[in-house]
């Protein structure tokens, strides 16, 4: 019986064990984020403040504590340099990686030091794979991103083996993950042996360069925060997340196909050796910015072709072994990851521009530089991502005397061809719209409105599962959602309106005010007709509004705006509270010039303009909501029946509203504070009759 090829169990290996790398480094980059900023938040507050039973609460120790552990790990492939010459080395980070991804399922010690610690086996492998694997490297890493793409759709881009319930499955897959890297290297063993009789020299021994180094922390940039998931090109694209998912997979999968890369390889020698690198990447730059600044179907289909481009990318951070050349992998690999920190640094700014503070005290001589740097970060989003676009070219562009596509067996083409279309029906099966019973035909509806926080409560706890059950409580056939976040690194990578909106059985609409990916969103039972935003003028943090019209039944139309007010805060180096109430009045003012130009003669039918107004019900803003005609079904409600934002720093006060026009009230309430809720504000809900 012919024994299998041994880069096709090289390529099982590095697949299997860089999934559990990529679902780890997403799912790292998202905890310790939240553990940091709950540990300050907490540090900064009165010990006596903190609920007893708040979720999240981490001490600043312990998350300085994790942040050191994870910063070992980063550094873990500079045992590469030391060790690497030992095959078994492999086995270990391969059994290293399986231990911390099955830790962060069973518990036991911080989730946060078991994703660090997946992370750096993860790192420490890829360091041995490309030295002693070298062809097997892009095939893991195409493998794993087109798994984590299957996992996310099948949790509806929550990736459901971070679950505990996952924990036995992926124990399994850890515990085989190590006999097969045992069995790996016997067989690579018997292969290298064999070729020593024959006088050859293996194919696989390689190194990683300092351009492999800076190209493998911008591919890893640019696959995560957009190109190798489907929701976040959808999101920025304003499309369907459905139709999006299979083609990304195709996209990502494609290269695996040898007749492809053969096509590529014949492409790109068309051109001179010297410009064939910076060709590709202008392609990949144009198909981002034409993905990024238009959408609709075109939009996502650029992305979609961008992401196909991109993951031919993998084939080139590494390269053979010369003879007599120094071996710096592991030191390369700790600079990519360097390079992907900064970038997903920059990323982050680009969000929170808006709130950054002075240093003040010894480091004041810093506040004329630093914090007006990353206050410029604002509207950056694009740069951020071209840059990691030429980081992750650079490879391609630095190699000339060699194009590594092509070159193996296409004997195993139809099985890959089969694989890759299984795949893509498996994934469009997964993320398949779900039915929705609709509210339709009634006399009355149950409105709310919840801003979730970017799905965290006070202390950056993320918890989705209470917010949606929250929402289930309220009993509310229509949500109005603020801070809502489509794919950002900082959230796990998950669209939550389109998580929430399948939860709780509902349809939903998105709109980006923040680099595509940051916004506004509706879930509604009631049949959705028409969906529409614009951008208001905003000093500081971008914002905007969303409208939503929803026909309860045939002869009845109401239209919903959902905003969300620059917030009054006073913060170091922030605009003073003038500016910031100027900023307020901006917005309202471009709110209601917007309403005013759906409605000719500007007779408003049934309308509610809800969200989050961050003043208070008596403020001279809102007195102009009520001066226009629309009803608080809030007003005259005591405190603790109307509070909506709920932390342990300020006073319970109400910043989110509903307000009614040609619509009648009937009761309203917050969902009461005792109920288990993820976010720092109550959902505030409002029954209403449709009548005349």
């Amino acid at each position: 019986m012919k024994r299998l090829s041994p880069l096709v169990l090289y390529a099982l290996e590095a697949g299997l064990v860089l999934t559990f790398f990529i679902q780890a480094l997403r799912f790292a980059i998202g905890t310790f984020y939240s553990r940091a900023a709950g540990a300050a938040y907490a540090g900064a507050l009165d010990p006596a403040l903190i609920p007893l039973d708040a979720n999240g609460v981490v001490s600043q120790a312990a998350a300085q504590g994790e942040i050191i552990f994870l910063i070992w790990m980063l550094a873990l492939p500079l045992l590469a340099l030391i060790l690497g010459r030992l095959p078994l080395m492999l086995v270990i980070a391969a059994a290293v990686t399986a231990v911390g991804r099955v830790l962060m399922n069973l518990g036991g010690i911080s989730p946060a030091l078991a994703s660090a610690l997946a992370v750096g086996g993860g790192l420490l492998y890829i360091a041995l794979l490309v030295r002693h694997r070298m062809r097997a490297l892009p095939f893991g890493f195409v493998l794993a991103l087109g798994a984590d793409q299957l996992f996310r759709a099948a949790g509806d881009t929550f990736d459901p083996s971070w679950s505990p319930e996952y924990t036995n499955i992926q124990l399994v897959l850890s515990v085989m993950t190590v006999l097969l890297a045992l069995l790996v290297l016997r067989r690579q063993q018997t292969f290298e042996a064999e070729r020593a009789e024959m006088g050859e020299a293996s194919p696989d021994r390689g190194l990683l360069p300092l351009w492999g180094g800076v190209g493998l922390g911008g591919l890893l940039f640019i696959e995560l925060a957009l190109l190798a998931l489907p929701n976040a090109i959808a999101a920025r694209a304003q499309t369907e997340y459905a139709t999006f998912v299979p083609l990304t997979l195709v996209a990502t999968l494609l290269p695996l196909l040898p007749w492809v890369r053969a096509r590529a390889r014949e492409f790109v020698a068309v051109f001179d050796q010297s410009l064939r690198g910076w060709v590709w990447l202008l392609l990949i730059a144009l198909l981002v910015i034409l993905g990024t600044r238009l959408s609709g179907i075109v939009a996502g289909v650029a992305l979609v072709i961008a992401q196909f481009f991109v993951s031919m990318l993998w084939w080139w951070p590494a390269r053979p072994l010369p003879d007599k050349a120094r071996h710096a992998t592991g030191l390369w690999v700790v600079l990519g990851m360097g390079v992907f920190a900064l970038l997903a640094a920059g990323d982050y700014f680009t969000y929170e521009y808006a709130y950054v503070q002075d240093f003040g005290g010894n480091l004041a001589f810093l506040d004329r530089f630093i914090p007006p740097l990353l206050r410029g970060f604002r509207g950056l989003g694009l740069g951020v991502l071209l840059l990691a676009i030429f980081f992750a070219a650079l490879p391609m562009t630095q190699t000339l005397r060699r194009i590594p596509w092509g070159g193996e067996s296409r004997r195993g083409l139809i099985p890959l061809l089969l694989i890759v279309i299984a795949a893509t029906a498996g994934a469009a099966y997964l993320a398949r719209p779900r039915l929705i019973a609709p509210v339709q035909n009634v006399d009355t509806i149950r409105i709310g409105t919840y801003n979730i926080h970017s799905g965290a409560n006070e202390f950056f706890y993320p918890d989705l599962e209470d917010i949606a059950r929250t929402i289930r409580v309220s009993g509310a056939d229509v949500v109005m959602l603020q801070e809502v976040e489509a794919g950002r690194l900082t959230s796990f990578g998950v669209d939550q309106a389109l998580w929430l909106a399948r939860r709780v059985g509902m349809d939903r609409r998105f709109y980006a005010t923040n680099e595509g990916l940051h916004g506004l969103a509706v879930l509604s039972k009631v049949p959705i007709a028409l969906s529409d935003g614009v951008l208001l003028t905003s000093r500081e943090q971008q914002t905007g509004a969303l409208r939503v019209q929803i026909t309860p039944s045939p002869t009845i139309t109401v239209t919903l705006y959902n905003t969300w007010l620059a917030p009054l805060t006073a913060r170091v180096g922030g605009g003073d509270l003038e500016t910031q109430e100027q900023d307020q009045a901006l917005q309202f003012t471009g709110l209601f010039a917007w309403i005013a130009g759906h409605y000719s003669g500007g007779v408003l039918g049934r309308t509610v303009i809800g969200g989050t107004f961050h003043n208070v019900p008596d403020s001279p803003l809102l007195g102009q909501m009520r001066a226009a005609g629309f009803e608080d079904p809030f007003a005259g409600l005591p405190t603790e029946l109307s509070a909506t934002l709920w932390r342990s720093d300020v006073p319970h006060v109400r910043f989110d509203y509903l307000w009614l026009r040609n619509l009648g009230r009937l009761r309203a309430g917050v969902i009461d504070p005792d109920f288990p809720d993820a976010s720092d504000h109550r959902m505030a809900v409002a029954e209403v009759s449709l009548g005349e």
